[in-house]
């Protein structure tokens, strides 16, 4: 069992490192060598709908970025407001004085509330600089963390070693915390100290919000609507309007003449402002005023279903990661597809593998450290395609055989010879067929 689990960390490990085109193993080069002589495709365009690694990295100091910039924003806010009620309320203050309007004591009142209004802004913009440190800190780990990448020659570098180490760290530590895995993400970035490399504040955030909606709570995701209101706005995000609507089905289902009440006077307030931009909506939440959960009709079912705050829990993690930049799949996953799809050859998911060969030969060897080949790693890359091999390493006297497998002939034929076939036949590497040679096409690699 611990043999599975070190391959799998193995594996894991140099999928990743494949993505910046890093050779695992000699034996695993000359495994790809000889599978695209023995029957491998010659080229293969590797059509991903994943980032490349430049893109994939953005995220590192995208989201330092945009939480500076929310940062900012909040601060600019608070003296905005703070500031203007100050300045009108001084205003008011000084006016009633030249009118002998207030007394003595009044004038004092407002001068302590002002005073205290000030005060108050004080504690938010420390708060405000002491975040906006906390970020620039950040920021500046992870410009080293990168540069470090940028300053090694090869990928030779013994220093590359580490690098991709801590790199692989990192996307576990990333993908932990999408799927709520806190603890276990906080203890590996303490354990590796990673923690200004790693996002664990914001993600804590957005599993806290996830999790309320879950167990049917809107008031902490109203609350981070409120907050990023203009940017969701702009976005065009339908995120609150999609809970209000949910809060206007749960008054709705009690079907008492009180809360009914309620969900109308909710539905004058949030949900038939916004009719122009969803009319389907605001029209099945007045039908649902005449159809009790019991009705029985598909469309009104169907709002009633539970699993509707399931789906409001991802709307709301599409929506937040969309606002702050961050990618929709898990750096992970982005990674693993890059590299198992670098690793792949055709011998991984072959129907024949190595049955007729001997324990002893190169090719039952060259599989057992092969990643792909692996238990814990070969279903996940049976749906990714081939890389592009630029090059191409087949034999000069490649023939194709008639089950359609590419060999060298003069391979074939010693072979064949040292198998103790007769003269004109030959003997298929891979599944052990036998055919005759005249059977065999040239094979012209243009």
């Amino acid at each position: 069992m611990r043999y599975g689990n070190d391959n799998a960390a193995q594996g894991l490990e140099a999928a990743t490192r494949a993505t910046d085109g890093f050779e695992v193993t000699s034996l695993l080069s000359d495994k790809h060598n000889q599978q695209r002589s023995n029957g491998g495709p010659h080229s293969f365009e590797a059509q991903s709908r994943y980032p490349s690694d430049p893109e994939k990295d953005q995220q590192l100091l995208r989201l330092p970025y945009e939480l500076l910039r929310k940062n900012f924003k909040v601060a600019q806010l608070s003296v905005e407001r703070d500031s203007t009620a100050v300045k009108q309320s001084l205003k008011d203050t000084a006016q009633a004085c030249l009118n002998n309007s207030s007394t003595p004591d009044e004038v004092l009142k407002n001068l302590d509330s002002m005073i205290a209004r000030m005060r108050g802004l004080k504690r938010k913009l420390a708060a405000c600089a002491e975040e906006e440190k906390r970020l620039q800190s950040h920021s500046q780990a992870r410009v080293r963390h990168l540069g470090a990448l940028y300053s090694m020659q090869s990928l030779d570098d013994v220093k590359y070693e580490a690098w991709s180490r801590t790199r692989l760290d990192r996307l576990l530590v990333d993908y932990m915390l999408r799927n709520g895995y806190v603890q276990s993400a906080t203890a590996l970035a303490q354990e590796k100290q990673i923690e200004e490399l790693v996002d664990t504040g914001t993600f804590m955030q957005m599993g806290k919000i996830r999790d309320s909606l879950r167990n049917g709570r809107v008031n902490e995701v109203l609350a981070w609507c409120t907050e990023n209101k203009k940017e969701l706005r702009r976005m065009g995000s339908k995120l609150e309007f999609m809970v209000r609507f949910q809060q206007y089905i749960e008054l709705v289902r009690t079907r008492d003449q009180a809360k009914l009440q309620d969900a109308i006077v909710h539905a004058k307030k949030y949900l038939l402002p916004s009719k122009d931009l969803y009319p389907s909506e605001v029209k099945q939440a007045a039908g649902l005023l005449a159809f009790p959960p019991e009705a029985g009709l598909a469309i009104y079912t169907n709002l009633y279903a539970a699993h509707r705050w399931e789906d409001l829990a991802k709307l709301f993690m599409e929506t937040h990661n969309t606002l702050l930049s961050i990618p929709a799949v898990p750096l992970l996953h982005i990674a693993l597809s890059a590299g198992l799809s670098a690793l792949k050859t055709p011998s991984c998911h072959s129907s024949h593998l190595s049955s007729s060969a001997s324990p002893s030969s190169s090719s039952s060897i060259t599989s057992s450290v092969c990643p792909i080949c692996s238990t814990e790693l070969n279903a996940l890359a049976r749906n990714v395609p081939y890389a592009n091999h630029t090059s191409s390493r087949v034999d000069p006297d490649a023939v194709l055989l008639p089950n359609s497998r590419v060999y060298g002939r003069a391979k074939l034929e010693d072979y064949s010879r040292k198998a103790g076939l007769d003269k004109g036949f030959v003997k298929d590497l891979t599944t052990g067929m036998v055919f005759e040679i005249a059977n065999a096409k040239k094979v012209y690699i243009s």
